[in-house]
């Protein structure tokens, strides 16, 4: 016993150093890469695989419906398979392996693997990776977007997409709802509300990554996460403007993905065929550059198409729908009310090349025909169905861009045309008098950029169901 204080007396800087650190070593390893199993040790071998089929979830949570699903249609209903769960961090409270748990209740599940990886570099772990592409099916965890955006260009990558290459399949919630899309609101400068969004859509916590995961039928989109609860159709809106604005996307659009929490799952399988689960989620269209989206300036856009999904509805994100949406818009920062319910447009008009037939109800803005994609010269027809009429087209001008309109208007009504600016404002009109008496009206962009138009036709006096005839040209 006595010789235990002349030991410790003895003992330098160094050596207490050196006692010290062998200790501490191993537990920060084992914090960076941390792996639990649940089920059989050993992997499923089989040589083809059903999918892909991917889940995006509102929360972090697993939704047990839209998981099995995904896990019978990528085994094909027969069989067994394995799965990986990726998350940043470990659950503060509770089971370790919450979504492993979840998954080990399902049907035809062999084994579920969770790793807690709190590096970048973890991303490149021989362990992690070899998981990974033995599984069928990744799905990351909840937590922080930016952590999994840290694993771009890691083997990580190339070992999840093997997965869904091979027919497997991926997902997550919240954060791993996130970083399953093109273009990742990474949030690595912190969260963002809608109402910080809105007011400056280059706010400094508007930060973006691409390139990561690009899984087929799925591209141009922005995901976002408890959508309703935490009021961010606002934010999903500036994200898309910035998207179309810097080229993040191709086509000139960009498109935005929000799923509720509570449940909230939307299922795609291999055909590009989604499926909602639980909760609603709701698809956003930005389909022509912002009127105003720069630094330090409230954003300005019209017409952004949004279509509600309530469980058990489906959007083929392969052949994308150009109709059944309705229109909300931005001006200055202040969305249009109604942001999370409107009457989705059910007739969008006959569009044949560069012809367009107007569909009721198109009398405000917010429902205008969309007359931007037509080629030039466009024919656009209609008819003043009631003396109060006044049908509505949006067309899309860049800067420059010369828009020149002949309007035929028949014996049975005077009809006067208006050019308006994005905010209902006349730029421009014509208004001829008397029944059957033709417009014309030109105008030019000289603003810098793309901008969006309206074409008005109103019923100055009279009614009736003969038609008629706009042509529009773009020069």
């Amino acid at each position: 016993m006595n010789s235990r204080p002349s030991l410790r007396v003895g003992l330098t800087a160094a050596s207490l150093l050196a006692v010290v650190l062998p200790m501490t070593v191993p537990q920060s390893a084992q914090a960076a890469a941390n792996r639990i199993r649940l089920g059989s040790s050993a992997d499923v071998s089989r040589s083809s695989w059903n999918g892909p089929a991917f889940t995006m979830n509102g929360a972090g949570a697993v939704v047990p419906a839209s998981m099995t699903r995904a896990l019978n249609d990528i085994r094909a209903n027969t069989g067994t398979l394995d799965v990986v769960v990726l998350a940043g961090s470990s659950p503060t409270s509770g089971s370790k392996t919450p979504e492993c748990d979840t998954i080990m209740g399902l049907t035809g599940v062999n084994s579920c693997t969770t790793w807690t990886l709190t590096a970048s570099n973890d991303g490149n772990n021989s362990q992690v990776n070899t998981d990974i592409r033995n599984a069928e099916f990744v799905y990351f965890a909840g937590g922080d977007q930016c952590r999994y955006a840290a694993w771009k260009g890691t083997a990580l990558e190339a070992s999840v997409e093997s997965v869904v290459a091979k027919g497997g399949g991926a997902g997550g919630g919240s954060a791993g709802h996130h970083i399953n899309s093109p273009v990742v609101y990474d949030a690595c400068n912190g969260s963002v509300t809608s109402t910080e969004a809105l007011a400056n859509p280059y706010d400094r916590a508007v930060s973006f990554t691409t390139g990561m995961f690009q899984w087929a039928d799925y591209a141009g989109v922005v995901n976002d996460s408890h959508f309703v609860a935490r009021d961010r159709m606002g934010r999903t809106m500036a994200f898309l403007a910035r998207a179309v604005k810097d080229g993040l996307t191709t086509g000139g659009a960009a498109w935005g993905v929000g799923v509720e929490e509570g449940g909230g799952s939307l299922y795609i399988d291999r055909n590009g065929m989604g499926t909602q689960y639980g909760k609603d989620a709701y698809v956003v269209l930005a389909d022509h550059q912002p009127e105003q989206a720069v630094d330090r300036k409230p954003l300005t856009y019209s017409g952004f198409k949004i279509w509600r999904l309530t469980p058990g509805t489906t959007f083929d994100f392969r052949n994308r729908p150009t109709c059944g949406y309705y229109l909300r818009s931005v001006t200055n920062g202040v969305p249009d009310s109604g942001l999370y319910n409107g009457t989705p447009v059910t007739n969008c008009g006959a569009q044949n090349g560069g012809a367009l037939t107007e569909s009721e109800p198109n009398d405000t803005r917010d429902t205008a025909d969309d007359a931007t994609a037509l080629s030039s010269p466009a024919t656009i027809t209609g008819s003043m169905g009631s003396s109060s009429d006044r049908d509505h087209f949006k067309v899309g001008l860049a800067s420059g861009e010369t828009a020149t309109l002949q309007c035929d208007v028949p014996a049975a009504y005077d009809a006067d045309v208006y050019w308006l600016d994005s905010a209902g404002s006349t730029l421009e009109r014509s208004v001829n008098d008397g029944a059957g008496t033709d417009e014309a009206l030109t105008f030019t962009r000289t603003a810098s950029g793309a901008g969006t138009y309206y074409l008005g036709v109103e019923a100055y006096s009279g009614s009736g169901t003969s038609p008629y005839t706009c042509t529009l040209s773009r020069s």
